[in-house]
């Protein structure tokens, strides 16, 4: 379905078409640079690439951009898969915080301020351009890159997260955490999530300032799932 808004909005939704951030510039790609940093400004140009026209992209095109040849390239990754990887720990996992699980943790306040937080923090790291559609494209190539980082959240936010709605909820209880209890935390991450595609991928008309929105998806979620997640939960517990 498409989604349309009506004319004469409010200045505060970006009206304008998100672009990715500028190339480098040849001569700085092309001068003579230390080893790493040039590797950088490749990793860094293939970010923007991939994220344009998605993981099917030639690295030809590639080395054009960055006005290089394509064998300089494969000095640096032995061939397309292995900068595909390297893209991918640098947009997902090296954007993730070990800190925010911290503050989630923090049992001494409350549950919808400690998720509230989380997720401006989330956005505010992964909600650009770049990551948002090579997550979608990502998707789209084999799943490989996808499922890897999905796996990921799952181990380091919805996991723990059902731990805490758990003892929100006082089901306190060591048994594993069920895979329908996954799904309701899941449900929230897509909320979340689905809003920056809207943005990056569907080019829709978003609020310039998201933290009220996540405020009250938060709210929202946590008024709402008490009920049902008790009817998943005792499936997972002793």
């Amino acid at each position: 379905m498409m989604d349309t808004h009506a004319a004469g909005m409010s200045p505060a939704f970006n009206r304008e078409r998100p672009r990715p951030a500028p190339a480098p510039s040849d001569d700085k790609i092309r001068r003579r640079l230390p080893r790493k940093e040039r590797e950088k400004l490749i990793v860094a140009e293939a970010i923007r690439f991939f994220a344009e026209v998605g993981f099917e992209g030639q690295t030809r095109a590639l080395a054009e951009r960055l006005g290089v040849t394509q064998p300089l390239l494969y000095r640096y990754f032995p061939d397309k898969e292995a900068l595909i990887e390297r893209v991918y720990k640098e947009v997902f996992l090296n954007a993730w915080e070990p800190a925010w699980l911290d503050s989630l943790h923090d049992r001494s306040r409350p549950l919808a301020d400690r998720l509230t937080e989380f997720y401006q923090a989330y956005s505010k790291a992964n909600f650009s351009y770049e990551r948002v559609r090579l997550f979608m494209f990502a998707g789209l190539k084999d799943g490989s890159i996808a499922s890897r980082y999905m796996q990921y959240v799952r181990d380091h936010l919805f996991e723990p997260l059902c731990l805490e709605m758990r003892a929100e909820l006082g089901l306190e209880s060591e048994a594993p955490v069920s895979l329908e209890e996954i799904e309701m935390i899941a449900g929230l991450h897509g909320a979340v999530s689905y809003v920056g595609v809207r943005r990056w991928v569907y080019q829709a008309q978003t609020p310039s300032d998201l933290e009220p929105v996540f405020g009250e998806l938060v709210r929202t979620f946590l008024k709402g799932i008490g009920d049902s997640y008790r009817r998943f939960a005792p499936s997972a517990m002793k």
